[in-house]
């Protein structure tokens, strides 16, 4: 059984940060299990936002991880994200895991990956997930076309994401930093 799908996006504008998912969580590209999933949450005392694509299971380990990364780091985001980084790619066992976070404070956003990558974003947008690169066009666009607010964006973005990526719904969770 393959579950898949979801898309998050993360908007930085104007000294304000957020990132946004959908709920949706697909079996075998079929059929729709739940729509109510939340795939952003809050970590480190509510002062840092995190997002996952991919494995749910897999992604609930990183996100534990990042968080033992950010409590041994202070809070420091980037050097908490660079070890995860370094600990899912160099790990056997970790490596193994199918999954992609955006993680974000009020200073710093970034995409973290297995493969050791750890991205910012440029234009202040960042997305991942089966309908990444819509809400990332999308996110892209409404940046430097409109006034919009970053949390205005997100919702937005996401709203086109979800009318167009089959894997992605209109079940918003957004979580401004």
């Amino acid at each position: 059984m393959t579950l898949e799908g979801t898309t998050i996006i993360g908007v930085r504008k104007d000294g304000q940060t957020v990132i946004a998912g959908d709920g949706q969580v697909t079996q075998n590209q079929q059929v729709i299990m739940k729509g109510n999933a939340k795939k952003v949450r809050r970590v480190y005392n509510n002062s840092v936002i995190l997002g996952f694509a991919g494995s749910v299971a897999d992604a609930f380990m990183l996100s534990e991880r990042f968080e033992e990364m950010l409590n041994k780091y202070s809070g420091n985001l980037m050097r908490a994200a660079v070890e995860l980084a370094m600990l899912w790619r160099g790990d056997r066992n970790l490596r193994q895991l199918e999954a992609l976070m955006i993680v974000a404070d009020k200073k710093d956003m970034f995409i973290v990956s297995g493969s050791g990558e750890v991205i910012e974003p440029e234009h202040g947008v960042c997305a991942i997930g089966s309908g990444g690169n819509y809400a990332l066009a999308a996110g892209r666009a409404l940046i430097e076309h409109t006034d919009m607010t970053a949390e205005q964006v997100a919702r937005e973005a996401m709203k086109i994401a979800s009318d167009i990526c089959i894997f992605t719904n209109s079940n918003i969770v957004v979580e401004v930093a």
